[in-house]
């Protein structure tokens, strides 16, 4: 009985903490200026989607759901990027990212494309914070409804997602 403890505790020590879901990018840093090249153009960019890689995927989970929503547009939030049903082994997508993993797909943001549309926030409307989430979700597939509200969208993903983790950037609107 003596030898079963210890080598109990050995498997417990060496279990380590569960990881969290992570998102991070070699292209954002969270709280920071987004750079031009992930603008739309309209607003001086070049509207390429950020490198973005994830980790850290909690059990069950079977796709995930990528969203870029503007908190900060009056009256209500407003989607520029949603990718629905990334395999649940994918890790990131590429800069620029035009090629989706199989069985994954874009759907239509409130700019009304099933593309990434980057941030261009109203003229004079100040500081607007984007956020980019990656959603770990326990099915194969998450139908959302092409140019669905954000608000909505958000409060169901967080409602259905097993884990979420998230990284903000900036853009301040032009006079």
């Amino acid at each position: 009985m003596r030898l079963a403890l210890p080598a109990a505790a050995l498997c417990l020590a060496s279990a380590g903490p569960a990881l969290a879901l992570t998102l991070s990018s070699h292209d954002l840093t969270a709280g920071a200026p987004i750079a031009a090249a992930h603008i739309y153009p309209r607003c001086g960019g070049q509207n390429v989607s950020p490198e973005l890689s994830w980790t850290g995927a909690p059990a069950g989970t079977r796709s995930f759901v990528l969203t870029m929503i503007d908190l900060d547009v009056k009256p209500a939030l407003w989607s520029h990027w949603i990718v629905a049903d990334l395999p649940p082994a994918s890790t990131g997508l590429a800069a620029g990212a035009k090629a989706l993993p199989a069985g994954a797909h874009a759907v239509a943001s409130n700019f009304g494309e099933a593309a990434y549309d980057g941030p261009c926030p109203p003229a004079g409307s100040g500081v607007h914070r984007y956020e980019l989430t990656i959603w770990a979700m326990p099915g194969a597939s998450t139908a959302i409804a092409p140019d669905q509200n954000a608000a909505q969208l958000m409060a169901r993903l967080k409602a259905a997602a097993l884990a979420r983790a998230s990284l903000v950037g900036t853009v301040t609107a032009k006079p």
